[in-house]
């Protein structure tokens, strides 16, 4: 009897084992650092006359930058909080005079963000995931018919949703291809004097396409 018990209880723990390791998903748990590199477009949003005569009213660009976050896995889900600094080249053409969807001549400057992701795994190195939160960014307003940015600047406070896929690469590293829309409907400027106007109503919509190569801790 006591024969029968212990190969019981030897079968119930081979059997919990894989399940613990399971639900622990260690391939998706913890802290993680990324570099971020994709495209990045900003225009005018659905409440803009984008018919001008001269162009689209957008601006064009390559976004870089890095990233930080935590993930828990819970089951096959994964939860996760998530920071981001970027840049961007996108910027309008020296020659180009024309009211650029309400901004005037800008560059596209630093976006903050900060939000949370949920994934789901398709396989023990595959997660897809969706994300949100709040981003905050930075027009930076062009000097005439030059390229020299002046200190006045667009600040731009809005929401911003993606989805995408991620693929472990090994022990610690991981790859991820990520699309993220962000809304900014609110907005103030920051004056080469110091000052800073009140807020106003926006309408600017931010479309990415990233890649990331990262390392998990």
């Amino acid at each position: 009897m006591k024969k029968i018990m212990v190969a019981a209880l030897m079968a119930s723990a081979g059997l919990a084992a894989p399940a613990m390791a399971q639900s622990d998903n260690p391939v998706f748990t913890g802290p993680r650092v990324e570099g971020i590199l994709g495209y990045d477009h900003v225009g005018a949003g659905s409440d803009i006359d984008n018919d001008n005569g001269n162009d689209d009213q957008s601006i064009d660009g390559l976004l870089y930058g890095v990233g930080v976050g935590y993930d828990v896995a819970v089951g096959s889900a994964v939860l996760g909080a998530e920071a981001e600094l970027t840049d961007s080249t996108a910027k309008s053409d020296r020659r180009d005079y024309t009211d650029r969807f309400g901004f005037g001549r800008v560059s596209a400057g630093r976006d903050i963000y900060v939000g949370a992701r949920a994934g789901v795994l398709v396989n023990p190195a595959t997660l897809l995931y969706v994300k949100g939160g709040y981003t905050n960014a930075k027009l930076n307003v062009l000097a005439g018919d030059t390229n020299q940015e002046t200190d006045t600047a667009f600040k731009l406070d809005g929401w911003r949703v993606g989805a995408g896929v991620e693929r472990s690469l090994g022990a610690n590293s991981f790859a991820k291809l990520e699309y993220r829309y962000s809304k900014y409907d609110s907005s103030h400027i920051d004056y080469a004097s110091g000052a800073t106007s009140s807020e106003f109503d926006i309408d600017t919509d931010r479309h990415q396409v990233v890649a990331s190569m990262g390392w998990r801790f």
